[in-house]
C-alpha cells in the first residue's frame, strides 16, 4: 500500500523519523504540495496525510481512489468532512497531542509580557547595562502576577493545565465554557472558579483563549467585548487567530485599554504585512509554534501512525468524518 504525505516539512523538517509510517506501507513524503500538484501525487492512492493541504469538495470529487485522509493536526477544517462522510472517506485527526506544549507557550507569552526577559536580554547584549551606573535597570513596567486574576475562555485539557500553572504562580483562576461544566471537572480543578462570560470579561486581569474556532467564537474579542474588560487587561491567544477581531484589538492596544497581547496565532498565516497587530504597541507575536517542540511532534507522529494502523485493521480511531 502506498502512503503519501503531502506537506511533511512542518511536522518533520528532518529531526525525527517517519519510521512509524514506513512500517505500514510504501511511504512517499513531499515537503510541500501546491494545489495543482495534488491530483498527480494522489492518482491511484487510497491513503494520504495532510497538515495544511486543503481538500475541498471540488478536489475530493477528482480523487475517486482516496479512502483515508489523516490530518497531522488537531484541526481538520482543511478537509470537507461532510463530503468525506457521504462518500465513505475516513478522516482522522490528532486530539490533544499538544496539551503540554500549548499550556507552556501560554505561560511563556504571559511571563514575557510580565517580566520582559527577552527584551531585557536584548538590551544587555546591546550594552545598555554596561553603560549604566546602577547595579540594575529596567525598561518599562514589570508585573507581578501573584494575586492577579486569570480568566480562561474555554476549558479543556490545555486550559486545565494552564490553570494549574497559574495557580502555582499565585493567580486566581476564573473559567467559562459554552458546554456543560461537570462535577468531575470541578473536582479535577478545584482551584478554578467557573463563571459566565460577562463576569470573565469584567473581573479578569489576564484573559487567555482556549476555544475552538466556530461561528460563535469568530471575532469573539471585538469592540463590544473589549469595552466590558478591565482597563489594562492582558490578552493571550494560543487557540485560533480569528477568535480576535484584530482591528479592534489593535485599536485597544493603541489606546491602552488592552495593556498587552501575546499571540501564537493570527487570522491569516503566515502573517500578512498589513496585519494591524504588527504595528501595535506591547504586542508579542510568535509564528504558530506552540505545537512545535520535538517531543510534541514525536507524539503527533506516533498518534497519527496509530490512527492509520487502526484504520487498516478495520477499527479506526479519532475519526472526524
Amino acid at each position: 500500500m502506498k502512503i503519501v504525505v503531502l506537506d511533511g516539512y512542518t511536522e518533520n523538517p528532518g529531526d525525527i523519523s517517519w519510521a512509524p509510517f514506513e512500517a505500514l506501507g510504501e511511504l512517499v513524503v513531499y515537503d510541500y504540495t501546491a494545489p495543482s500538484e495534488i491530483f498527480g501525487r494522489l492518482e491511484g492512492v487510497s491513503v494520504c496525510l495532510t497538515n495544511k493541504t486543503c481538500f475541498p469538495k471540488e478536489v475530493l470529487e477528482k480523487l475517486p481512489d482516496l479512502k483515508y485522509i489523516g490530518c497531522l493536526s488537531t484541526g481538520f477544517n482543511v478537509v470537507d468532512v461532510e463530503y468525506c462522510r457521504e462518500h465513505g472517506i475516513t478522516v482522522t485527526n490528532i486530539p490533544e497531542y499538544a496539551t503540554f506544549a500549548t499550556a507552556q507557550m501560554t505561560i511563556a507569552l504571559l511571563l514575557e509580557i510580565a517580566n520582559k526577559a527577552g527584551h531585557h536580554s536584548d538590551l544587555v547584549h546591546e550594552g545598555v547595562w554596561t553603560r549604566g551606573r546602577d547595579f540594575c535597570f529596567w525598561d518599562g513596567s514589570l508585573t507581578e502576577l501573584y494575586g492577579k486574576t486569570l480568566g480562561l475562555f474555554g476549558f479543556g485539557k490545555i486550559a486545565s493545565r494552564v490553570s494549574r500553572i497559574a495557580s502555582a504562580l499565585g493567580m486566581k483562576v476564573l473559567a467559562c465554557r459554552r458546554s456543560e461544566i461537570t462535577e468531575e471537572m470541578r473536582k479535577a480543578d478545584p482551584q478554578v472558579t467557573f463563571t459566565d462570560e460577562e463576569t470573565l470579561w469584567k473581573e479578569s486581569d489576564v484573559i487567555s483563549f482556549h476555544c475552538p474556532l466556530t461561528p460563535a467564537t469568530t471575532s469573539l474579542v471585538n469592540e463590544k467585548a473589549i469595552s466590558k474588560m478591565k482597563d489594562g487587561v492582558i490578552l493571550i491567544n494560543t487557540s485560533r487567530g480569528p477568535v480576535l477581531d484584530e482591528a479592534a484589538v489593535a485599536k485597544a492596544l493603541k489606546s491602552g485599554k488592552v495593556a498587552a497581547l501575546g499571540a501564537d496565532v493570527v487570522s491569516v498565516e503566515p502573517i500578512r504585512e498589513d496585519n494591524p497587530l504588527l504595528t501595535s504597541p506591547n504586542t508579542y507575536l510568535t509564528p504558530h509554534i506552540a505545537w512545535a517542540p520535538k517531543e510534541t511532534r514525536l507524539r503527533l507522529m506516533d498518534v497519527a501512525a496509530g490512527n492509520l494502523s487502526s484504520y487498516l485493521k478495520g477499527s479506526p480511531v479519532n475519526v472526524v468524518s
